[in-house]
């Protein structure tokens, strides 16, 4: 099959830079739902933009590209070993080429591979169908921040705010609310969640990945699925976590459900939750050539409809124009829900550069006063090489909870400033925001177009041993805004979001 590769290649092209358009149709939905003026809507806007640039630039719609996830029915005899090569050799090329982050690294050493490959990835799911002239390639890049928020339940269970989740419907629908409210913002909502009831653990959470291969307008061939999904949507929807876990009305886009058959004593509910970015598209292919038949979920010869035409991001003249180095007195002004705009040096910094820095000095050349005053980013871009010069291809934020354990003491350490990524942090940075004057600023999720085009130039990178995404990158970047939603008196957006719809979430145990 002389093209199978180049139409995987552009398969995963494709994929990861045109939002499909029943994602682009429920977004815009999304963004007629929220008040343009509101954080929720503000969010909203830069997210349209930012799906606009990456169609029209082909540039990563959201910096983490995942774990890529094939699904593939081939013709009875069809040489599984050599197409499953040749796959591999598209993932290796459309890294290359910036289209994927290499998101491959050893569990063990903790070294990324750099081209995507590696054990288990990516991921091939190969079925044979009796289709003997076509093979169907469906793919669907899923980021890590999502991919954290997936759940599992084994019911009879108890859930906070809703009591007990029995071994029914109903129980079904307290899990996947629980699951929802779980998301916040770290999730990257307005989301999507693939739900399976029963299975094992392993086949549970496979099928639930599976059901976000149908499509957002679809309706269950079982009616009782079909009113769990629109109810479990609708009631999410009155709870007021909103997009990037803001407030809002716009919680969850769609909810799609499959069931298995289970163990007597097993009552599995697995929820793979996905974030606005809902990435996955598909291909037919002739089985004699490799060559692409027709596309799944888009049609190429349709325009692609814009999502910002109707609400684009507007500056408001309220928002805090921010220099660094920081000043602590201009930092300690600031206060939850102010919208800033950052320009100068920043430096990106996600797992590995915090637990370097939690054991050691600050790479050189950098001393200790090079953080004074600084803003850390939680961010693992897309680079681009050319001869010495390095470019951002994709550059949004990653979540930033997962730094909880180090941020304190980097911030006393170091005389960080502003933190900056999603999702917001817990009670020990919250501690350190006050103690030092410092801020937690909320950039929006998944939008690696929209940031990249504020970042002007990469001055420098440390700890690419770590491998392109967890290096430690300095940028200079023009105005680059973020919400300020963990300030320096010990306010919090997120606890806020979370307490007010933990009281919405109780509303609904007895719906």
């Amino acid at each position: 099959m002389e093209f199978f590769e180049s139409s995987v290649l552009e398969l995963i092209i494709q994929t990861s830079t045109n939002l499909p358009p029943d994602v682009r149709a429920a977004m815009k939905h999304a963004m007629h739902m929220e008040k343009h003026d509101t954080r929720a809507g503000q969010a909203l806007s830069i997210i349209a933009e930012n799906v606009d640039q990456a169609a029209e630039g082909e540039g990563a719609i959201c910096q983490d590209t995942g774990m890529p996830t094939f699904m593939i029915h081939t013709p009875v005899g069809a040489n599984q070993i050599v197409m499953g090569r040749e796959i591999r050799a598209a993932i290796v090329e459309a890294t290359k080429g910036g289209k994927l982050r290499p998101n491959s690294v050893d569990s063990i050493t903790g070294k990324n591979s750099g081209n995507n490959l590696g054990e288990g990835t990516p991921v091939l799911h190969w079925e044979q169908w009796e289709n003997n002239d076509e093979i169907e390639v469906r793919l669907i890049l899923k980021g890590g921040g999502c991919e954290n928020m997936n759940a599992q339940f084994s019911v009879p269970a108890e859930l906070p705010h809703l009591g007990r989740a029995d071994r029914d419907l109903d129980g079904v629908r307290k899990c996947i609310l629980a699951a929802v409210w779980k998301a916040q913002g770290k999730g990257c909502g307005p989301g999507v969640v693939g739900v399976c009831i029963g299975g094992d653990r392993t086949s549970g959470y496979q099928q639930a990945k599976e059901q976000l291969f149908r499509t957002i307008d679809d309706v269950n061939p079982n009616p009782e699925l079909a009113a769990l999904e629109k109810a479990v949507v609708e009631q999410s929807n009155t709870l007021g976590v909103g997009a990037m876990g803001f407030g809002g009305v716009g919680t969850l886009l769609a909810c799609k459900i499959g069931v298995q058959n289970r163990l007597p004593a097993s009552f599995f509910v697995s929820v793979a939750y996905e974030c606005w970015a809902y990435r996955r598209l598909g291909v037919i292919l002739d089985a004699q050539t490799g060559a692409i038949k027709r596309w799944l979920y888009r049609d190429p010869e349709r325009a692609v409809e814009k999502l910002a035409a109707d609400s684009p991001f507007r500056l408001t003249g309220r928002e805090v124009n921010l220099e660094t180095p920081l000043a602590e007195e201009k930092i300690r002004a600031l206060k939850v829900g102010d919208m800033v705009l950052v320009s100068g040096k920043i430096y990106t910094g996600r797992d590995a550069v915090h637990h370097h820095l939690a054991h050691h000095d600050l790479p050189a050349p950098l001393t200790q006063d090079s953080l004074r005053g600084a803003l850390l980013y939680h961010c693992g871009p897309v680079m681009m090489k050319q001869g010495e010069r390095w470019t951002v291809s994709a550059a949004g934020p990653t979540t930033s909870i997962r730094e909880e354990p180090y941020e304190a003491d980097l911030i006393a350490r170091f005389g960080i400033r502003a933190v900056m990524g999603k999702g917001g942090m817990g009670a020990k940075t919250a501690a350190a925001l006050k103690k030092h004057g410092a801020v937690y600023l909320n950039a929006i999720g998944g939008a690696a177009q929209f940031y990249a085009r504020c970042i002007k130039r990469v001055d420098g990178v440390h700890l690419l041993e770590f491998g392109q995404p967890e290096a430690m990158w300095e940028l200079q970047v023009e105005r680059l805004p973020a919400i300020v939603t963990m300030d320096s008196t010990g306010a919090s957006l997120h606890q806020d979001v979370e307490e007010t719809s933990g009281v919405e979430l109780e509303k609904l145990a007895t719906v």
